[in-house]
């Protein structure tokens, strides 16, 4: 890889991992080439186990290719990112780390440490070299650039972490607040982090496959050069930021035209994500196995689930949501264009995981708004229902998995303990009673569905249909 521009280093980033690069660092990129940024970003490995090798080999510098449906084109996508500028160890290289802190340019803090990262642990310790969880990391270095410019209000930092954990930046905040308290920091840095420094919430959303080991000869001969680090995704991108305070200006993303929203409150865009991305997810793919497709991309060239989705999403979810109609179409289009993305085999049985929590957060909170806007049964949503239950038929749990049927094909369901004991003793019920039994578990779904006028009736007709005359027959009935 060529020689790249020294930038000021404005961006830490805790954690390394594929997903980062291909949106955070990948976005910087573009908005340092238009102009708008003129930063760079040094990635830390929050953990002690990994290498950073090839970064190293590779002066930081990597390929992102994103590949996917482009205005209804199948397309690749590669744009090499040079917005990082290094990459340490926080362990090994504990002092160059913390000598970050100490950089006058320094304004953002980046973070993907899993869901897990975001705890609170008393016994961390403000003495270790470093602290052992990331918003111990965080709050010592916090406290080193807070000693550093001593107190400087203009110094501090602003929060951006994607952990996929609900209010990311409140949860964050909350820990260092706790490490604060608990490491006797004072109440004059514990100021500076109040007013000095911004905690913003997020949700992110691209799907990054991550690096291609399978094809990686193929894909370096494409490039014209070894990219050890290289990453896949699709093209989609969707960043929404909640903050106190207004960022984007310092952050001027989206006037460039990327894919980033800031806001006050995230939780309508959460909501359009949960309800319409996922929620199409878990009302199709129980039902599209079991008519013989394995994979979303599958499902989209069978035109009866594709039917049966498009129809669920624009009559039956978005009438039910409070974002402006034309902006949810538009999401809408764009969540059905990832679905038929040629380069993501997304395989039906591992979206099945844990279909009967996913069922209660991304669908029924769609049906129930249905009903009470409109006096009437969502027949799909509800049908949805009615092919989880198809789904989850079985007589024996083994290792840990209920054991179901497809055309003589065995496959293993897999949820809590619990919802798979609920179907290996019910699953021989007939239809109306097994559906009275499954919809009147309150430990499932927080009250008793039965309640819901008429949808009892509809999903044991529904299963009945189904165990009749097969998934295909029944779902078309109502498409």
């Amino acid at each position: 890889m060529t020689g790249k521009r020294v930038r000021p280093i404005r961006g830490v980033q805790f954690g390394e991992g594929n997903f980062l690069r291909a949106f955070v660092d990948y976005m910087i990129d573009i908005a340092n080439e238009r102009g708008k940024f003129d930063g760079d970003v040094v990635l830390v490995k929050p953990i002690e186990m990994g290498s950073l090798e090839n970064f190293h080999r590779q002066d930081c510098q990597y390929t992102v290719s994103l590949r996917g449906m482009v205005d209804g084109e199948a397309k690749i996508l590669n744009r090499k990112i040079t917005s990082v500028a290094d990459a340490l160890d926080s362990y090994s290289e504990y002092d160059k780390y913390m000598g970050l802190a100490e950089i006058d340019t320094l304004r953002f803090v980046f973070s993907n440490t899993t869901e897990a990262g975001i705890v609170f642990d008393a016994n961390d310790r403000f003495d270790a070299a470093p602290p052992a969880t990331f918003p111990g990391k965080l709050t010592k270095f916090l406290y080193y650039r807070f000693r550093c410019f001593k107190g400087d209000k203009g110094k501090g930092l602003v929060m951006l972490p994607v952990e996929l954990i609900d209010d990311n930046g409140i949860m964050l905040k909350k820990c260092v607040m706790q490490f604060i308290e608990l490491w006797n920091l004072g109440e004059e840095f514990r100021t500076w982090v109040e007013e000095a420094c911004v905690f913003t919430s997020t949700l992110v959303d691209r799907i990054v496959t991550g690096y291609p080991r399978d094809t990686e000869q193929e894909e370096w001969e494409a490039l014209g050069y070894e990219d050890r680090i290289m990453v896949t995704g699709e093209p989609f991108a969707l960043w929404v930021i909640e903050s106190p305070k207004d960022i984007s200006r310092e952050l001027p993303l989206a006037e460039i035209g990327l894919p980033v929203i800031f806001t006050d409150n995230q939780k309508p865009y959460k909501q359009r994500k949960v309800r319409i991305l996922n929620g199409a997810h878990t009302s199709f793919v129980l039902a599209s196995y079991l008519c013989g497709n394995n994979t979303v991309k599958e499902s989209m060239e069978d035109s009866d689930i594709r039917n049966f989705m498009t129809k669920t999403i624009f009559d039956e979810v978005i009438p039910t949501l409070e974002l402006p109609k034309e902006e949810l179409k538009k999401f809408a289009e764009a969540v059905i264009e990832r679905f038929d993305n040629p380069y993501v085999k997304h395989a039906l049985l591992s979206i099945s995981l844990n279909s009967v929590s996913k069922w209660r957060a991304r669908c029924m909170p769609s049906l129930l708004e249905y009903v009470e806007r409109f006096g009437s049964l969502p027949r799909r949503l509800a049908f949805s229902l009615a092919a989880l239950m198809a789904f989850y038929q079985g007589g024996e749990i083994r290792d840990g998995a209920l054991l179901g049927s497809r055309e003589g094909e065995e496959y293993r369901i897999l949820d809590d303990r619990q919802v798979l004991e609920f179907f290996r003793d019910n699953s021989r019920k007939d239809s109306r009673e097994l559906t009275e039994a499954f919809l009147g578990r309150e430990d499932f779904f927080g009250q008793d569905l039965n309640h819901v006028d008429g949808l009892t009736e509809a999903v044991a007709a529904d299963l009945e249909d189904i165990r009749a005359n097969g998934m295909r027959t029944a779902l078309c009935r109502i498409s």
